[in-house]
């Protein structure tokens, strides 16, 4: 007898509350003369989220895995898609066969990706990448960049230069500041310099740069942004910046999971304690005999239990091993509450639980 799956661990999808922040976020920009590159990978490239950036008529679909942006493709988008990681020399047949543009910073990438728009009778859009001191990609010597500027632009007859742009934030930690973003444009003006003609996008960044429009001082020679979290989640401005989006909805994504015991146990192991079944060794506090719940999901489905959020007031996560995750609920009991085995409880996302949850065959998802 095949496996009937009964829906839980579930992740609820509210693509109204999605494309509403799509709308927003698209709209806020406007006002500043910025397009939006709608980046996806954050949500795995689920389809039914991607076409409400298709229908909000975003000006680029944007991921940094080249299989969401195919699928896509064969889906039937119109909507221009970027690779927002720099390609893999291995990859250059498909970056050039499944997406419109991308990012790079590899001169003999782009020569390969020169070669396969030849051989597929295309032309294919790059945007160079700049480092401007967050330390991941991007040229750091600016004065090569523009000599590889020149070669797509008189050399590689199957490439447009369409732009350039630059992250901060994502490894560094650089904060996206009108100084550092007046960077790029330096780099982009004498770029245009010695090409003789003006760069049609100047990329500012991702979701740390949104700030820039939320302030109202984004340089103006920045163009387009590539947002992902601000739409999807809206949490890291507000909590890690202390801006209002209040006007965004924080509870697109909704996890369910089914608590399958409840229980009164020690709050610390008992016993020789050695290694987790990662090969970790914890430190636990010992709080008596505390009231506690596992729910059926564990790390291989989201990675980090502290990036689960508990909706219900007096629950606190634990932790969690592969396939359960420990809750503390005495405070919910001590306030009156309690919880039984068969309900269900639901969490709120971070990022990195987004990513591993949108992307895990073992999470039903349902989109309302």
């Amino acid at each position: 007898m095949a496996y009937i799956k009964h829906g839980y661990p579930k992740l609820i999808v509210d693509l109204g509350k999605l494309r509403h922040n799509i709308d927003y976020v698209k709209d806020l920009c406007a006002k500043e003369g910025v397009e939006i590159a709608g980046v996806i990978k954050g949500c795995t490239g689920l389809v039914p989220c991607a076409r409400e950036y298709e229908k909000a008529g975003v000006k680029f679909i944007a991921s940094s895995r080249l299989e969401q942006l195919a699928a896509l493709k064969e889906e039937g988008f119109q909507t221009p898609l970027l690779m927002v990681r720099i390609p893999m020399l291995s990859e250059a047949e498909d970056i050039v066969k499944y997406c419109d543009y991308s990012l790079n910073s590899e001169l003999v990438v782009l020569e390969e990706l020169n070669r396969q728009a030849g051989l597929q009778g295309k032309i294919h859009n790059v945007i160079l990448m700049a480092d401007c001191g967050d330390l991941r990609e991007g040229w750091w010597d600016k004065d090569e960049m523009a000599d590889v500027a020149l070669a797509v632009e008189n050399e590689l007859a199957n490439l447009h230069l369409t732009g350039v742009g630059f992250n901060v934030g994502c490894y560094g930690s650089i904060v996206a500041t009108p100084e550092k973003i007046n960077e790029l444009i330096t780099i982009a003006e004498n770029i245009e310099s010695k090409i003789g003609r003006k760069l049609e996008v100047v990329s500012g960044g991702a979701t740390s740069s949104f700030m820039r429009v939320l302030d109202g001082n984004l340089p103006e020679r920045v163009d387009m942004l590539r947002i992902g979290e601000a739409i999807l989640l809206a949490y890291d401005l507000p909590v890690l910046y202390g801006y209002d989006l209040s006007e965004m909805h924080q509870d697109i994504f909704t996890l369910q999971a089914e608590v399958i015991e409840v229980k009164d146990k020690p709050s610390h192991p008992v016993g020789e304690r050695g290694f987790d079944a990662f090969g970790h060794q914890i430190e636990y506090v010992d709080r008596g005999i505390r009231r506690r719940a596992l729910v059926a999901l564990g790390k291989v489905d989201y990675g980090d239990p502290d990036d689960l959020l508990p909706r219900m007031e007096g629950i606190e996560i634990l932790g969690a091993s592969s396939d359960h995750t420990i809750l503390d609920i005495q405070d919910l009991v001590d306030a009156g509450g309690d919880l039984k085995v068969g309900d269900i409880i639901e969490f709120d996302l971070k990022y990195s639980t987004m990513v591993y949850l949108t992307n895990s065959d073992n999470i039903e998802k349902v989109y309302i």
